[in-house]
């Protein structure tokens, strides 16, 4: 052992967690953390903002399922860098946020940007501390290595005092870390298939945090022995390839109201991974609370959340894949009752994802279907948040694992940072990001980054000046009453091109074509903007239909 200062001994660290790249934006409270990342082989990506350097972070833990790293300054670099933390917590995805800190022997006195980032971060992270002891660091780091990938996946924030990364030690490293899974045993199969024995109208949601490609395999090969139509929770639609037959869509915002129907009919909902919260379950409106009126066999990697909210009949605390193991060695049925049942659902998503005309000269509708036939299956699709997602989420299907990249806990500004983590990440993939107008701009100052690393993502940003969803709220509720919502915005191609990038306007449904294969040839990260009708807010209701309704129901 030699002599290490606090940011060698931590960058050191990271390497042998087999940490290849991180993501930051520099700040003088953790210099001695960027020299020890200096000629390191790490690859460290400077972003412009601290929130989308933590939302690529989260980006890369969900598409690899090891922790996202990022590294923020103190004080605002905390509190711009929380909003990645919070999708993390959420979204059930491994991270490890590194927040520089005053010096030791200044805290407590309200010093230079200081904050106490264990109050700050206690309910949005996993676990969150600060290492006062350089000698410290290899277990700190270990811990945070576990908690980030053991049980539910998820954030850990790590403060760390500048004085206390600039001192010198002697210490040994830590080895690397080894995931605690929870596995499910014999009983659980043998209970989870007689569930299935007994059902006539089964209904799987898969969902959730900590898949990979093999439990998402397995979740193909379960569906096909058992028959059974497959569903996922709010967008985690590529568990499952979506023209698999057994496919029958997403039980998320916007449900198809065929689906929701469904589930409130089903015997018996099998739920892998989904944590059954806001968003998957309508509302908390499509399952009885807190005992449904479905035979509910819940599925989950951490104990805290089965019977949180749903009194299961049959709680399985284990790891989906592990689940599904058990279940594939259970003999497949001599006779599938629910046969129709299956089939009636996977109707019901074809007739869904149909696409509907909507007012205006370009349909988004039609751009998602021309990407659907036109894509590789391998084709990664990011979004942040706002109604032209619904679009998304109901038009394109997904080609199989880790093709989705989109927040569950409905964060705007989202699908640019992502899809740039992506394509460093997977560089010969393509990777196609969608906004709005108003969730572009929350991030948008990361199109710098991906033309500085040369991440050739394609943006399709959705205009239609204002924030819409808000809009569509508003209709709803105080309609006619317009406020807060009305967007100005820039020359969004012209914008790209400024950057360096590639830019360009699209008017007309038949122009988008083109302009998308101008975008792949140019090889530079690009911008289309789609100049959307207003009052195309939704695939099913105008803005104006939305306001009469209403003003009818008084």
């Amino acid at each position: 052992m030699t002599m290490r200062h606090g940011g060698q001994v931590l960058v050191d660290q990271l390497k042998i967690q087999g940490v290849k790249r991180v993501f930051c934006v520099p700040g003088e409270s953790y210099l001695a953390a960027l020299d020890g990342l200096y000629g390191s082989g790490v690859d460290c990506i400077i972003c412009r903002q601290e929130g989308g350097a933590s939302i690529m972070a989260e980006a890369h833990g969900k598409l690899t399922g090891k922790p996202g790293i990022c590294f923020v300054t103190r004080g605002p670099g905390a509190t711009n860098g929380s909003a990645g933390v919070h999708i993390a917590m959420q979204d059930s995805s491994p991270m490890i946020f590194f927040v520089g800190q005053v010096g030791r022997s200044m805290t407590d006195r309200e010093a230079f940007q200081e904050i106490d980032y264990r109050k700050m971060f206690g309910d949005v992270a996993k676990w969150a501390a600060q290492i006062d002891d350089a000698e410290r660091i290899p277990e700190y780091i270990s811990r945070a290595f576990h908690e980030a990938v053991s049980g539910r996946p998820g954030p850990v924030v790590l403060a760390l005092p500048e004085d206390m990364l600039s001192s010198s030690v002697d210490v040994e490293d830590a080895r690397p870390a080894a995931a605690v899974i929870a596995r499910a045993g014999q009983e659980d199969g043998e209970a989870v298939a007689q569930a299935l024995r007994d059902a006539k109208q089964p209904l799987v949601i898969a969902g959730g945090g900590g898949w990979s490609a093999e439990a998402s395999a397995k979740l193909a090969e379960f569906a096909d022995k058992f028959g059974l139509p497959i569903t996922t929770s709010f967008r985690c639609q590529d568990l499952l390839h979506n023209n698999s037959p057994y496919y029958a869509g997403d039980v998320g915002i916007g449900i198809n109201p065929a689906l929701g129907k469904r589930v409130r009919e089903a015997d018996l909902l099998l739920v892998l991974g989904a944590r059954l919260g806001e968003m998957t379950t309508g509302g908390y409106s499509l399952i009885d609370i807190p005992n449904p009126r479905q035979t509910l066999v819940h599925v989950y990697p951490g104990a805290e959340e089965l019977g949180r909210v749903y009194r299961p009949d049959i709680a399985v605390h284990a790891s989906v894949s592990s689940l599904l193991d058990r279940m594939l060695e259970q003999p497949a049925p001599n006779d599938i009752p629910w046969q129709d049942w299956r089939t009636g659902a996977r109707a019901d998503y074809e007739a869904w994802t149909k696409p509907e005309a909507t007012p205006g000269e370009v349909q988004l509708a039609q751009v998602v279907a021309h990407l659907n036939e036109t894509l590789p299956e391998n084709a990664v699709i990011s979004n942040g948040a706002g109604n032209y997602t619904a679009f998304v989420h109901r038009y394109y299907r997904y080609g199989g694992f880790r093709t989705e990249l989109g927040p569950t806990s409905g964060s705007m500004g989202y699908g640019l940072p992502a899809a740039i983590a992506a394509k460093l990440e997977h560089p010969e993939r393509t990777v196609v990001n969608f906004a709005g107008d108003g969730c572009f701009l929350m991030t948008g100052q990361e199109f710098a980054t991906a033309v500085q690393y040369g991440a050739g993502v394609i943006t399709i940003i959705a205009n239609n000046g204002m924030y819409g969803t808000i809009r569509m709220h508003q209709e709803r509720h105080y309609p006619g009453r317009v406020s807060g919502t009305e967007l100005h915005n820039p020359d969004f191609a012209a914008l790209a091109k400024a950057y360096g990038g590639h830019g360009a306007r699209v008017e007309r449904t038949g122009d988008f074509p083109a302009a998308f294969e101008e975008a792949q040839a140019s090889g530079k990260p690009s911008i289309l903007e789609l100049k959307i009708d207003p009052e195309a807010i939704t695939p099913r209701a105008t803005l104006s239909a939305i306001r009469e309704a209403a003003l009818k129901s008084g």
